[in-house]
């Protein structure tokens, strides 16, 4: 059995690559660049690609099947990019891999305290040697009502991590986690908003949850709150928070992820004309922390996420299966 890797990064993954090929005895290759047209055909022969989030749309799945792959091993906790209806239809099995949440639950934390205390505004200023104080006053989040939106694994260890600064803390999810009762108070969507001085947002994006910050669901936020999103950018509204942030309903936002982000993030473009406005927009504001995507990179993470995909393989190949399957709804 052989897996192909398409976007694998020799500096970090490949050594990982090499040593779970080893442990299961399954074989690998791979490419430093994405799937397209030119790289199909260097999947032939193997029963699994591992693949980032890129298009994995059902003509890319009907080339890789006709190709004799069997197996789609997402090296992402998110699979909305893979067409799962299409892949049922076709027999491929999917699964995607999950990592400690601590890392992207750190960083979480991390962007709120930064922007808490303005972090954006201060540094530019002292770069430019103006160390006076106004207009750089922050909040101490220990006076905040936070609000986590999703508390699955990564939404309960920044609940965990929270709950530390004495916070108040407001939680909203459908399916309740037990180990967050007692530090958290659930709340509706619209109660979270309106009480909350800082909204994090720590879910999976879904039809249902498309632009779950849009400009209704802003407008009824706190006034100035500050806005953290280190899970999907299809869960905000791009427009609508840009629109926000300049009347001053949103007073802060700190991005790791962003709508239409492919092709931007893990690619070097320096030098290029890039063709995002509401990304030029929103790093020009004073206000706003862009980091592109990398609140999930630490080396824990990285090593999980290449043994779940020879793990994920093995269970297919051997009939057992895999927890990590991500099956079409209702197929």
């Amino acid at each position: 059995m052989k897996i192909f890797f398409y976007c694998l990064r020799e500096f970090d993954e490949l050594a990982y690559c090499r040593r779970f090929s080893r442990e299961t005895g399954i074989g690998f290759d791979y490419s430093t660049g994405y799937p397209g047209p030119d790289s199909y055909a260097l999947a032939e022969g193997c029963e699994g690609v591992s693949v980032i989030p890129c298009d994995m749309s059902a003509p890319v799945l009907r080339r890789f099947r006709d190709l004799g792959v069997r197996y789609l091993l997402c090296r992402s906790i998110g699979y909305d990019h893979v067409d799962l209806a299409e892949a049922a239809r076709l027999g491929m099995r999917v699964a995607n891999v999950s990592y400690p949440p601590s890392g992207v639950a750190g960083y979480a934390v991390m962007l709120m305290l930064m922007a808490c205390r303005n972090i954006t505004r201060l540094l530019r200023q002292a770069d430019m040697q103006d160390f006076t104080l106004k207009g750089k006053i922050g909040l101490d989040i220990a006076a905040c009502t936070v609000g986590v939106i999703g508390t699955g694994q990564i939404g309960a260890s920044v609940i965990r991590a929270l709950s530390g600064f004495g916070c108040h803390i407001l939680a909203c999810d459908p399916r309740r986690n037990p180990a967050v009762e007692g530090l958290a108070e659930y709340a509706g969507l619209d109660r979270l908003l309106a009480e909350s001085d800082i909204v994090t947002l720590h879910t999976n994006a879904t039809a249902e949850n498309h632009h779950l910050l849009n400009a209704r669901t802003l407008a009824g936020m706190k006034k100035g709150a500050i806005v953290i999103n280190t899970a999907r950018g299809k869960l905000i509204d791009t427009q609508a928070l840009i629109a926000a942030l300049e009347c001053g309903q949103v007073g802060y936002a700190a991005l790791d992820v962003l709508e239409n982000e492919e092709g931007l993030y893990y690619y070097d473009r320096r030098g290029d004309v890039i063709a995002n406005r509401e990304m030029a927009i929103l790093r020009s504001f004073p206000n706003v922390i862009l980091s592109p995507h990398t609140a999930f990179y630490t080396q824990s993470a990285v090593e999980h996420m290449v043994r779940y995909c020879f793990d994920n393989a093995a269970g297919f190949a051997s009939g057992a299966g895999s927890d990590h399957e991500v099956r079409c709804p209702g197929s």
